[in-house]
């Protein structure tokens, strides 16, 4: 290997800082600068930090300029394992513009395993809060503890999750899989009482974002949240998006909620999307901050190994949907055409980062396998007869009714009888109730499954995207069990409360019947806000659902929870 030369080294400098300030100990440490080679800022949208590693974790602050027309700032960080800063470990400056939004990201690595680490931005008059970040144990690890977190609606209600989870001191790491930010205007979705709880968008954002300057303002409000600055300063994150940071129910090439005549390009705006997802999270893209590949690995020791996977951007077909299958006017529905369509070899994650994931696995020597990942893979096989319903409102009695005739139905099997044929058939004649789920890619969902049980790696799945808790066995197509699938409630979006039109009295019965009715579904709640708790051991996960009483204020208790353990 050749030696490099000044150049060489420069030219690696420049490259690398196109993404995020690198620091390393050749960087060294810059223990006595001088404010007035700084600039005078504002810190008001707190600061971060992310995709820690063993020897390496991301930093993240805006500095924001405190004089206008001001277009490129100064600053100096520093990182110590002392909250007082006395004796620093690292520190450096770094520089940003308007170019990247006044973000600021730096990289910095050669950190010690398994240490709790102190940071903080300085300008020429003030400071960043503190941070608090940790690098991952390389072995050792007994035990675990990861907060997760999808679908944070700002007109929605105050993001009073993100402030409990902050509240505790055993958290080690937060999952969020996505919907970290939404791109409605403000009299679309969840906006009915933003301006009687205080949550309105701003006047230069109202409408639905499309080009990069919307995106990043609608990152900016989503950032002046207390709770969420308070978490993103408590611990590491790791982060993927979903469908939100871009538009409704994304695919590959286009999106539910993008209309090309009116919208302009879908890549273009795609790009505006993830230019401003990279730059206002504390993320490091595996390929760079211009290329849409997200996923990526990371090991907690010998304890846990987390694939972050993307179903949404890099390979998703479209969605199919049941309208397309049925006459308006007969509403005779294409069994047959359905049948061969669902069945087809249709992409979600794609092969690419399937075989990638593949490989994943087969390196991983941890104990458990956690796939971050957006939408429910389990099996949710409703009724079809449920499907036909136009008016969600009689919902909740249809799924009471159809739950008496499946404990009926059991009650006649467990005694050895024949059940009435009609009651058998209303409650075996399943389909799935959401195709932008796994339930829509049926085919790659067993290329997975048989990819698991090939390598003897059972799944710890989680998921977000549909704003309820659930908890469910994952099931091949012959019944074998490969794992369990946790899914986390919203921070703030409305749930199946608001759909179905349930009333805070008939919720439990309700979620109790929809787990009697589909097949895998071990519990669910339908109504309340929340977060997930992961406890990890060698000997196993416990999942524990945090629901709080309050979104629209500040103030709010923890009202319930619920508890599941999975020991593979």
């Amino acid at each position: 290997m050749r030696n490099f030369s000044r150049r060489d080294f420069l030219k690696l400098s420049a490259s690398a800082l196109a993404v995020a300030s690198v620091s390393t100990l050749l960087s060294g440490c810059v223990s006595n600068f001088s404010r007035d080679a700084l600039s005078k800022v504002s810190f008001s949208h707190g600061v971060a930090s992310g995709d820690a590693n063993q020897q390496a974790v991301i930093l993240w602050t805006r500095a924001i300029p405190v004089q206008a027309g001001v277009t490129q700032v100064n600053l100096a960080w520093q990182l110590s394992k002392d909250p007082s800063f006395k004796q620093l470990e690292r520190s450096g400056y770094v520089s940003t513009s308007a170019e990247r939004d006044f973000t600021v990201k730096v990289d910095v690595q050669q950190l010690m395993p398994d240490q709790r680490y102190y940071y903080r931005f300085v300008a020429a008059d003030s400071d960043s809060m503190t941070g608090v970040t940790r690098t991952l144990a390389t072995a050792g690890m007994t035990e675990l503890k990861l907060a997760v977190f999808s679908c944070s609606n700002y007109p929605a209600g105050y993001f009073n999750v993100y402030r409990e989870a902050a509240r505790r001191n055993d958290v080690d790491a937060v999952i969020h899989l996505g919907d970290y930010i939404y791109e409605y205007a403000a009299d679309g979705y969840a906006t009915e009482r933003a301006v009687e709880i205080g949550r309105t968008l701003a006047t230069d954002n109202a409408s639905e974002i499309i080009t990069l300057d919307d995106y990043r303002k609608r990152y900016a409000l989503y950032r002046t949240d207390a709770g969420l600055q308070q978490l993103h300063a408590a611990v590491p994150w790791y982060l993927v998006w979903d469908d939100h940071e871009i538009t409704n129910d994304t695919w590959h090439s286009g999106a539910e909620n993008h209309q090309p005549d009116s919208e302009g390009d879908f890549f273009e705006r795609r790009s505006a999307a993830v230019r401003a997802y990279y730059e206002w999270l504390p993320i490091r893209p595996p390929m760079g901050e211009d290329s849409i590949q997200i996923y990526r690995s990371f090991n907690f020791g010998e304890l846990l190994s987390l694939h972050l996977l993307d179903t949404r951007l890099i390979a998703r077909d479209q969605q199919l949907a049941y309208k397309n299958y049925t006459d308006p006017q007969t509403g005779e529905f294409a069994a047959a055409r359905y049948k061969e369509d669902i069945s087809a070899e249709r992409n979600l994650l794609g092969k690419a980062q399937l075989g990638w994931l593949t490989g994943q696995l087969q390196q991983s020597s941890a104990k458990w396998q956690l796939l971050g990942q957006q939408v429910l893979m389990s099996k949710m096989h409703i009724p079809a007869e449920l499907l036909g319903t136009r008016d969600f409102s009689t919902l909740p009695a249809k799924l009471l009714a159809l739950e008496e005739v499946k404990l009926r139905v059991l009650r006649t099997q467990q005694q050895g009888l024949e059940p009435d044929a009609e009651d058998l058939a209303r409650v075996t004649r399943l389909m799935p109730y959401n195709l932008d789920a796994w339930d829509g890619y049926p085919r790659e969902r067993e290329q997975l499954y048989a990819t698991a049980r090939a390598l003897n790696k059972p799944l710890l799945v989680i998921a977000g995207d549909t704003h309820n808790a659930w908890h469910s066995v994952l099931t091949d197509q012959h019944g074998q069990q490969v794992g369990v699938e946790f899914a986390t409630p919203s921070v703030s979006s409305p749930g199946m409360e608001k759909y179905l039109k349930i009333e805070q009295e008939q919720a439990a019965e309700v979620a109790s019947a929809f787990s009697t009715l589909i097949n895998d579904l071990q519990w669910c709640n339908l109504h309340q806000r929340g977060f997930m708790l992961l406890s990890v051991t060698v000997q196993g996960v416990q999942c524990n659902w945090q629901f709080i009483d309050n979104i629209l204020t500040e103030d709010y208790q923890v009202v319930a929870e619920h508890k599941a353990v999975y020991q593979a």
